[in-house]
């Protein structure tokens, strides 16, 4: 009986399996020149206050920062991720900001003191803002917001942490992944799960709401999502081929709503493009899509086609898995799997995650030793990710919905997988442990505290 993995469960692990989740964070903190910003109004001066600000693709970190009032304000800004970004802060009609900032740089940004009240702050490259990247500057009374002076609201300052704090973090993170094997889910609730169709005679039918949510990635660290069903990722499709399907959608979010079928062939009007092949599906509204599945076994993607950037960013993805009609996946993959998995890769407004999760929240991986794994890879993200397992060559047997052909399968331990594409990899499990499978731009992994965001592992027992 083929075993397919759904959610965090499995049995006890032995006490004694120890993870060896290894890597290598790379943060840069380059010398920049500082742009120096002129405050308005008149302000009995204090002493500076220093605030330090990380940029990752795409986020501000912290989101709420505070100083005190009557306090110049010097921004110490990192960019640790992958694109060139820029640090602002908007007092009134003006904008103080630095010049874009390359990934791995570093810049200062200083602000003379501003009057109590609150302020944004966000990244000006065209498109940023829309993805997450902004913030407030809580600036207060200088006896109640600077009582740390110089610290951040909820920022972790590496530079003073010792070498025990940082190993205490990262042995900490593991201990919290490796307990959900027994214990469950770090956080909840958990997306891709699966959905079972109500039947309209020989038509599958998919219910799907839109709404938007608040949506914890990792316990403490919540964001404002849009899910499928109140899930990020959208419950699990499972359809064969030959089936009808039909897709009744509720919008209940303040924006207009369309789906696309990413790689799925449809006729024309059920694209979901808004204003091409169909209107906006406004707040309040319903509408309904049906077709045929024609297209070959393998990992195909349902998502937000309207305002996509915020839209997917935030949680508007989920998989429609097309399994053979008959004869399992071995009549495809020449092997029938004991384990099946289904992985989203995403970055956004959500941080970086795996199946919506951050590191240690993410979802283990199990299988017995000597079972074979398939897995279904999909990136919905803005970013490459090449995704690298340790102590494992895999198979890759499917792109894009297509099964490969025995001679143009290749083997493989790291695989870059661009926005919008699908894999599918094999993998025999025959050595026990906990091998880490994680995104080997290593700022969306690992941190001198811990590891974190795109970091899962296959456990072998």
């Amino acid at each position: 009986m083929r075993r397919i993995q759904r959610s965090a469960r499995a049995t006890s692990l032995a006490a004694a399996l120890v993870l060896a989740l290894l890597g290598a964070a790379c943060s840069g903190n380059g010398d920049g020149g500082g742009a120096a910003a002129e405050g308005d109004g008149e302000h009995a001066v204090g002493a500076a206050t220093s605030l330090d600000v990380t940029l990752t693709d795409f986020k501000i970190d912290p989101a709420v920062l505070e100083a005190p009032a009557g306090s110049p304000m010097t921004f110490n800004i990192s960019n640790q991720g992958q694109a060139p970004h820029t640090f602002a802060v908007v007092v009134g009609d003006q904008t103080y900001e630095t010049a874009e900032i390359p990934a791995g740089a570093g810049d200062t940004l200083e602000v003379a003191a501003l009057d109590a009240g609150e302020y944004e702050t966000l990244c000006t490259v065209a498109g940023h803002s829309d993805l997450g990247m902004t913030g407030t500057l809580t600036v207060g009374d200088a006896a109640t917001a600077g009582s740390a002076e110089g610290s951040t609201t909820g920022a972790v300052d590496h530079s003073n942490m010792t070498a025990e704090e940082m190993a205490a973090g990262h042995e900490q993170g593991v201990a919290d992944f490796v307990g959900q094997i027994e214990k469950g889910p770090l956080s909840e609730p958990v997306g891709n799960q699966p959905m079972k169709p109500r039947m309209d005679g020989d038509v599958k039918v998919f219910d799907l709401v839109v709404e938007e949510l608040d949506w914890e990635v990792r316990p403490g660290e919540t964001y404002p999502g849009m899910a499928f069903n109140g899930q990020i990722p959208g419950p699990l499709l499972e359809v064969n081929q030959g089936d009808t399907v039909r897709f009744e959608i509720q919008n209940q979010m303040s924006q207009p709503f369309t789906l696309h079928f990413h790689g799925l062939t449809v006729p024309n009007d059920m694209d979901g493009v808004p204003f091409v092949t169909q209107p906006a599906i406004m707040p309040g509204e319903y509408w309904t899509y049906e077709f045929p599945i024609v297209d070959p076994p393998g990992m195909y993607v349902y998502h937000s086609h309207f305002n996509s950037a915020e839209q997917v960013g935030k949680g508007l993805f989920g998989a429609i898995n097309v399994l053979p009609k008959t004869g399992g996946w071995a009549s495809v993959y020449d092997v029938e799997p004991d384990v099946e998995y289904s992985m989203f890769l995403a970055d956004g407004p959500l941080g970086y995650t795996l199946n919506g999760k951050s590191f240690p929240a993410t979802e283990p991986i199990v299988a017995k030793k000597g079972e074979w794994v398939l897995i279904h890879m999909a990136n919905d993200g803005a970013l490459l990710h090449p995704m690298h397992l340790h102590g494992f060559h895999f198979q890759v047997v499917g792109e894009d919905g297509f099964p490969l052909a025995p001679q143009n399968r290749y083997m493989a331990d790291t695989l870059v997988i661009a926005p919008g594409s699908r894999f599918d990899i094999l993998v025999k499990a025959d050595y026990p442990g906990a091998w880490a499978f994680h995104c080997h731009i290593l700022p969306h992994a690992e941190g001198p505290d811990g590891m974190f965001g795109m970091v899962t592992a296959l456990v072998v027992v």
